[in-house]
């Protein structure tokens, strides 16, 4: 296997694995039951805790520890990881479990079109037409957040979902490792969560839930879906956000009984099966692909 493939393998690997330990940061973020501002205030601080941590350990280890925010362009990423964090977490609290991950699902369509205009990584056909159904799918949700006053929740939604696609292409534009800038972008929503608790007090009933999700599960989540755009595409990267698409409506489902509307199964439903069919299509294609430069090299 060539030094691309490896690359391309363990950049599917590890984002796989941090899109699936996603899945389950909402229905911690519920099970916790609290305010979304002392949520924010106690998901971040684990977050910073957790991440400063593992920093200095890797540092005194192995001396070769990715630096907290690399440059400017690190800078960039951080501040849109802040605005992810915001807008995802009151968006929780804004609207339903379904209609915000399968918006954010659309991240896909945003890290493809930013792609193309400032990477120049023009996308294929079938990527267009993926790319038509899955903005229909989303107007299907949008349209049904609209007539059930939800419609605040759904824009904080689309906002967290253009801010992870702009993180996703400055980080495979610069090069850099930005594994660990995802968790130190979490100053800025700690201080916003810090500032009002300071003034309303702390409001969280099972805080163990979220201290679990903020010392573990975002880390390893974000840690290694910002590290994926060094070795796959932006694209690529965004789908693998999906997995929790697909599985944290069925968690918080099971856990709270919380069922979605029909408009928005359907929506959700045209989304993942455009998806579906573009990843069994590139899937094909890198197949293609390894296949041609087998003959190539074959003596």
């Amino acid at each position: 296997m060539s030094a691309h493939h490896a690359d391309h393998s363990k950049g599917l690997l590890l984002t796989a694995i941090g899109g699936l330990a996603l899945t389950v940061d909402i229905p911690l973020i519920k099970l916790a039951n609290g305010d979304v501002w002392s949520i924010l205030f106690l998901r971040a601080s684990s977050t910073l805790l957790a991440a400063i941590v593992i920093w200095l350990v890797w540092r005194a280890v192995a001396r070769n520890a990715p630096p907290l925010v690399p440059g400017r362009a690190g800078l960039a990423v951080a501040a849109l990881y802040s605005i992810t964090s915001v807008c995802f977490m009151a968006a929780v609290f804004h609207t339903s479990t379904a209609n915000l991950v399968f918006i954010v699902a659309f991240s896909t369509v945003f890290a493809t079109a930013l792609s193309w205009i400032f990477l120049k990584e023009r996308p294929k056909p079938p990527t267009l037409a993926a790319m038509a159904v899955m903005i229909v799918a989303i107007g299907i949700i949008v349209q049904d957040g609209l007539s059930s006053g939800g419609w605040f929740g759904d824009l904080l939604a689309l906002g967290a979902a253009l801010s992870i696609a702009a993180a996703i292409v400055i980080s495979r534009a610069s090069g850099r490792d930005m594994g660990f800038t995802p968790l130190v972008a979490v100053v800025i929503p700690l201080l916003i969560g810090g500032a009002v608790v300071a003034q309303n007090g702390l409001n969280v009933e099972a805080p163990f839930w979220i201290v679990l999700d903020g010392l573990v599960i975002i880390p390893v989540a974000f840690f290694l879906l910002a590290t994926g755009p060094k070795y796959i595409s932006g694209p690529e990267v965004a789908m693998f956000y999906l997995l929790e698409t697909v599985l944290a409506p069925i968690w918080v489902w099971l856990i709270f009984s919380e069922t979605p509307t029909s408009q928005s199964l359907l929506g959700g439903l045209i989304l993942i099966s455009a998806l579906l069919a573009h990843s069994l299509w590139q899937l094909h294609q890198g197949r293609k692909r390894r296949a041609t430069l087998a003959l190539r090299h074959a003596p």
